[in-house]
């Protein structure tokens, strides 16, 4: 399934705008772009097997890559980028290597999703990584209170089945959200408002991108 058109960005971080009625609003605000176009793969034209189009975001000195990818991005007659990313797409008509994609691609009140990296929380143990109630505190009940309880049966099959919820790392995944939506679009300072919250942390990574769904 192909993706649809985005833009990379960084979270600055949460904050509160207030609507017509008063009420206080949460919102996200992400630095978005600009992120040029670095290559346009068309299944139809070239070699390649799909259509996808690769942008790339937070420029940095030229010393900082290694050549083969300088010379990847110098196609592009560009700066050179941090982070590069792939959308593919069902169609790059109207698509130029170079271009600039903006914050002007999105407007307020429409639906957007976005993918960014959760924050970590380290080694946890079931009741804060899965909601366990935990044992009872009760008599009898002696320095097991937080355990997570049986996990596996004795004879048959003697073993632990994968996927079982148990203790372990937390936070820290790919997590994508749906349905977010734009509150406002601030094209001359490349912002985008985005209502409730997003993943990561002040300064992560994000991707927001359109959604074909209601």
């Amino acid at each position: 399934m192909a993706d649809t058109l985005g833009i990379m960005g960084r979270k600055l971080g949460m904050t509160r705008i207030f609507g017509d009625d008063g009420t206080a609003i949460p919102c996200t605000v992400i630095a978005a772009g600009p992120c040029p176009v670095l290559q346009v793969k068309d299944a139809a034209t070239t070699k390649d097997k799909y259509t996808a189009l690769q942008i790339g975001f937070d420029e940095i000195d030229e010393k900082k890559i290694n050549k083969p990818e300088k010379g990847h991005q110098a196609k592009a007659g560009r700066d050179y980028y941090r982070f590069l990313k792939e959308l593919r797409m069902d169609s790059v008509e109207g698509y130029e290597l170079g271009q600039d994609l903006t914050v002007d691609m999105f407007a307020p009140g429409e639906k957007v999703k976005v993918t960014g990296t959760s924050k970590g929380k380290g080694f946890q143990g079931v009741m804060k990584r899965w909601n366990f109630r935990g044992a009872p505190a009760s008599h009898g009940h002696e320095k097991i209170h937080r355990s997570p309880g049986s996990v596996g049966m004795c004879a048959w099959p003697s073993k632990v089945f994968k996927g079982k919820k148990m203790a372990g790392q937390m936070g820290n995944r790919k997590v994508t959200c749906l349905n977010v939506e734009i509150l406002d679009v601030r094209p001359e300072d490349n912002l985008l408002i985005l209502k409730g919250q997003v993943p990561g942390p002040k300064n992560g990574l994000v991707l927001v991108r359109k959604q074909n769904r209601g």
